[in-house]
């Protein structure tokens, strides 16, 4: 592989998509500075290249400076931080809408133009979720700051970490059953987590043809919340029972999951504000604005059947090494 000269600096670097998205700019030969709070936490990312390929550097998007340094020289600038729940300083104001807009600003000032923001589907400023409105928010900041920045707006993302087939596949090893929010009704478009760095290496590599646009990603399927948990249950062959929970009646459990989520080390398995995002569709094409697709990037897309047991087969009794074909309790 020939390295090129290029630095590519990748905030958020070390979370779940972030890992795919270091891995992916460079097998493509780029260099890559991987910007985290935490980089002695990190190292895993250096083998993703050859020596000296990937950089670790400290950098806060509450803290101006370091952000400044992390964006010194690089040639184009990813923006994939973000939280699906709040904890103390780590709130959704400070680092998906002011977060995002400093580092637009800082990367402008650098003389950046080609900058790629991640988002999510529903952002919306008029959202009645915390999560959303400051996704949307964060983007209107990036794109006063670089009128030319790519926005990526994906679906729930899996992969090997991913935070929700594996929320669900833990979750049923012990509950006795699973929880159907508003009745399992609502519908996500999962996409692989792999391809949406192909998207952002994409975005990076060919600025001028995907410049100032803004693109939802939806995998290459559409399904309810009730047929994914059926197919977690399914691949892990554990028969539990699907409860529906009427959406008055989730957000009490949001409040003790984030009572719980407080703790320390404790991750919540419900937040009030993902309640709210629960009561709409998470596809592609639900708006009237004039966005890109997936389809534009021309990627061929993994699907969740083909990947996800994979990694699901460890909540299986037994694990990847059970014989019984039959789902157990």
């Amino acid at each position: 592989m020939t390295l090129r000269n290029e630095m590519i600096t990748v905030f958020g670097a070390s979370g779940f998509i972030g890992r795919y998205v270091v891995r992916e700019l460079a097998k493509a030969g780029y260099r890559v500075r991987a910007a985290t709070r935490r980089p002695h936490l990190a190292h895993e990312l250096k083998p993703m290249g050859v020596v000296g390929q990937v950089q670790l550097i400290q950098a806060n998007l509450r803290n101006e400076d370091s952000v400044r340094r992390a964006v010194d020289g690089a040639h184009a600038v990813v923006n994939l931080v973000g939280i699906l729940a709040q904890s103390g300083k780590q709130n959704f104001q400070a680092l998906q809408a002011d977060g995002a807009g400093l580092v637009a600003k800082c990367a402008a000032e650098a003389g950046i133009t080609n900058f790629v923001q991640i988002s999510a589907i529903g952002a919306d400023e008029d959202s009645a979720s915390e999560y959303a409105r400051t996704k949307a928010l964060g983007e209107k900041a990036v794109r006063e700051a670089i009128p030319s920045a790519v926005v990526l707006r994906p679906s729930i993302v899996f992969g090997t970490e991913d935070g929700f087939f594996n929320k669900f596949g833990s979750m049923a090893r012990f509950a006795p059953a699973l929880p159907l929010i508003g009745g399992g009704k609502t519908r996500f478009e999962p996409i692989f987590a792999g391809d949406v760095a192909q998207c952002v290496l994409k975005a990076v590599e060919a600025p001028s043809k995907y410049a100032g646009r803004t693109y939802e990603l939806g995998g290459p399927g559409i399904y309810t919340f009730k047929e994914i948990l059926e197919f977690i249950l399914t691949t892990i062959r554990r028969k539990r029972f699907l409860a529906p929970v009427p959406f008055f009646a989730a957000y009490p459990l949001g409040m003790v999951g984030e009572i719980l989520g407080a703790l320390p080390f404790v991750d919540p398995f419900l937040t009030r504000d993902q309640v709210t995002l629960l009561k709409s569709d998470n596809v592609s094409g639900l708006t009237d604005d004039d966005l890109g697709s997936v389809k534009d990037f021309g990627i061929d897309l993994e699907s969740v059947e083909a990947i996800t047991p994979t990694y699901l087969v460890r909540y299986r009794k037994g694990g990847q090494f059970s014989e019984d074909p039959e789902m157990i309790a």
